[in-house]
């Protein structure tokens, strides 16, 4: 490859750069248009069915189900997989850029060695989720929730043992990469092996901690349903005030990760860190697909006339196993995505030798209190589309559902998928546009009061 483009290392990396901006753009708007998508879908629907017309969760009846449930799929499985995909690639080439200058051509092959190893153990720890326990329907209620929890909290743990596994089996062949690349007696190696280590634990610390506080087994879920013996109002405020509390952990968990990671090998080892926390992704990725899985299939169930009303249960539980797995892939994709940008900031800070930045600058603090504002405008905007989008499919299903009453007319569940799909492109381009060129803004800023100065 450096022959080919007769460049240096450096700026072979460099270029390659420009492939985890694509991996940035594409899972920028494959997480906002499918979750545009899903939502609308899902706001559409319920709005609809089950409270202006009574209808059951996924009713046939309803020409925004189908929609519905191909929304789990594109927000909750594509969004997700762009944006961890994004992530995966923007640490390697991080890693690799960082690395290039300090340990050469060791410093490039160690993250793709390490990812490598990390889906060959992701693949292995796939197979490792399984249970022997089955739900006996006997007894009173109380004894059939019992078992059915029994059931849910052993597939819970058959998924973490797979995820522990992996990393595990990881750690292991972490010193296979370490003794193919640098050599298991260079000074650096048990530096880079404890740096791997970190971002593994700082992972699994950060999945664990979203699975606490989502779990519908544990206090702070728990906490939320007590509230509602005085009303809605009251579950509003808890779960707020839980969801918040929430973030502090796995923050604490990056902050750690990041400093530990500094003190050993430097700025990359951040990137390796990164590398590592999503070298088990293959696994990760699979658990956050289960809540859409186990919710298209309760949609199937309910659809389906010869599916008994035990199966229907059977997926909602399964469902509600399913949100807590995907918290815990969104906590695992935000975690790993932090690690990465600082990665890639540190990056481009090694290659315009960039080594300190002046917080009181002129341009610098604006830009910090507009990145600041950055993430309302995008949620504002973001929840804006999906309200807009939800409206056209609540027109559409009142429509079809009164020419089905007054007419007789079938049911178009079609018109509904092509709705969410043309309002869900159209609605993401403002949030898409403010994301990209805000930095092309700030740096006319940057360039403009630098000629005003002058």
């Amino acid at each position: 490859m450096y022959t080919q483009f007769n460049q240096g290392r450096r700026e072979i990396w460099e270029t390659i750069s420009a492939f985890a901006f694509g991996g940035s753009a594409i899972a920028l708007f494959a997480r906002v248009g499918g979750g545009i998508y899903t939502k609308a879908a899902d706001v559409g629907a319920d709005l609809v069915g089950k409270v202006e017309e009574d209808l059951p969760e996924d009713s046939p009846d309803n020409p925004a189900t189908i929609a519905d449930n191909v929304g789990d799929n594109v927000g909750d499985v594509a969004g997700m997989g762009a944006d961890l995909f994004e992530s995966y690639a923007g640490s390697i080439i991080a890693a690799g850029t960082l690395g290039v200058e300090r340990f050469g051509n060791a410093g490039i092959a160690f993250p793709l060695w390490l990812a490598g190893f990390g889906a060959i153990a992701s693949i292995i720890g796939t197979f490792l989720v399984r249970t022997t326990k089955t739900f006996k329907k006997t007894g009173d209620k109380a004894e059939q929730i019992k078992n059915a929890t029994s059931v849910l909290n052993s597939l819970l743990w058959s998924i973490r043992f797979a995820i522990l596994f992996s990393s595990v089996l990881v750690l292991g062949l972490t010193w296979i990469a370490l003794g193919l690349t640098f050599g298991t007696d260079h000074k650096e190696s048990w530096r880079l092996f404890l740096t791997v280590l970190i971002g593994l634990l700082t992972g699994n610390a950060i999945g664990f901690a979203t699975e606490y506080a989502t779990s519908y087994t544990e206090p702070p879920t728990v906490s939320i349903a007590d509230k509602s013996y005085t009303g809605p109002a009251t579950v509003i405020i808890q779960g707020l005030g839980v969801g918040m509390l929430s973030t502090v952990p796995p923050v604490l968990c990056i902050v750690i990760a990041i400093l530990a990671a500094h003190a050993l090998v430097g700025v990359y080892g951040i990137a390796v860190a990164a590398v590592a926390m999503l070298s088990t992704l293959g696994v990760t990725l699979a658990t956050d697909a289960f809540g859409p899985v186990a919710d298209n299939a309760g949609g199937i169930a309910e659809m389906s006339e010869e599916v008994d009303e035990r199966t229907r249960e059977t997926t909602d539980s399964l469902d509600a196993l399913g949100n807590t797995t995907a918290a815990t892939g969104k906590g695992f994709a935000i975690g790993s995505a932090v690690l990465t940008a600082l990665a890639l900031l540190n990056a481009f800070a090694d290659a315009v030798n960039l080594s300190t930045v002046n917080i009181l600058d002129e341009v610098v603090l604006p830009g910090i209190i507009l990145g600041a504002a950055l993430p309302f405008v995008f949620a504002a905007l973001t929840m804006l589309s999906v309200g807009n989008a939800a409206e056209s499919i609540m027109y559409e299903c009142r429509l079809q559902l009164n020419q089905k009453f007054f007419d007789g007319k079938e049911l178009d569940s079609q018109k509904c998928v092509d709705i969410c799909t043309t309002e869900s492109i159209k609605e993401m381009v403002a949030p898409g546009v403010l994301a990209i060129f805000m930095p092309v803004v700030v740096g006319l800023m940057r360039a403009n009061i630098s000629v005003l100065n002058t």
